[in-house]
């Protein structure tokens, strides 16, 4: 299951291309749908509030699967990220997985410069290194491993530049450049493997799609910003 809970050797080409936070802040919030074989099943959603250098970011999403009347999988979540000056403070995290309750509890450690991980699947320190694993920020294209945002477990991973593209997204054409994020571990379970395509705008550094296929086709499109 944890493949589809978002997050995930990179390419110094991708990592001179694209600037930090200070890139998101004039922006407001970010509407992204959740497809599933074509067809919406949910939303993610994340707003920013920017106070001098302070950036604060709240993400909040559902998706639900049903088939025959009865929910194959239902996940409902919330997160809040703190950066003051580009560097993640805190971040903290509940959600709800068919039932189930997952957590991430995360602060900046200035003694250790390190993370401190409270989690439902990790407990532990983490380099400054890792990320936490959202789709609004696109360093998440930019590191070796990431946080996950649902349960504060630790990924490694490999991010692949596949090339420049035209997709369309609601009827408008964007100029993008699409990457694979694979898991560096190929022992792992395919249940447990990451292998997503995503799509960024490099003129805005926004992420526009992610897609990747387990139990159904899955895209994540971003449907509007502010």
């Amino acid at each position: 299951m944890k493949k589809f809970l978002f997050l995930l050797i990179f390419n110094f080409y991708a990592i001179n291309t694209f600037a930090h936070i200070e890139h998101y802040n004039n922006l407001k919030k970010i509407e992204m749908e959740i497809f599933r074989n074509g067809e919406i099943v949910g939303y993610n959603y994340y707003f920013f509030k920017n106070e001098q250098d302070q950036t604060i970011i709240t993400n909040q999403f559902k998706f639900k699967v049903t088939f025959v009347g009865k929910t194959l999988f239902e996940v409902e979540g919330y997160g809040e990220e703190i950066h003051i000056s580009d560097k993640l403070i805190s971040y903290k995290s509940k959600t709800i997985q068919n039932k189930k309750n997952k957590f991430v509890n995360l602060n900046y450690n200035p003694k250790k410069n390190k993370y401190d991980i409270e989690g439902s699947s990790y407990t532990g320190e983490a380099s400054l290194e890792n990320v936490v694993g959202n789709w609004w920020s696109h360093k998440i294209l930019q590191t070796n491993s990431y946080i996950s945002p649902i349960s504060g477990s630790i990924n490694e991973q490999v991010v692949t530049f596949i090339g420049k593209e035209t997709i369309n997204l609601y009827g408008k054409d964007y100029e993008t450049e699409h990457f694979k994020l694979s898991s560096k571990n190929n022992q792992l379970r395919e249940d447990e493997r990451l292998n997503f395509d995503i799509w960024i705008e490099k003129k805005s550094s926004m992420i526009l799609k992610v897609s990747y296929s387990y139990l159904g086709d899955w895209e994540y499109r971003l449907k509007f910003f502010e």
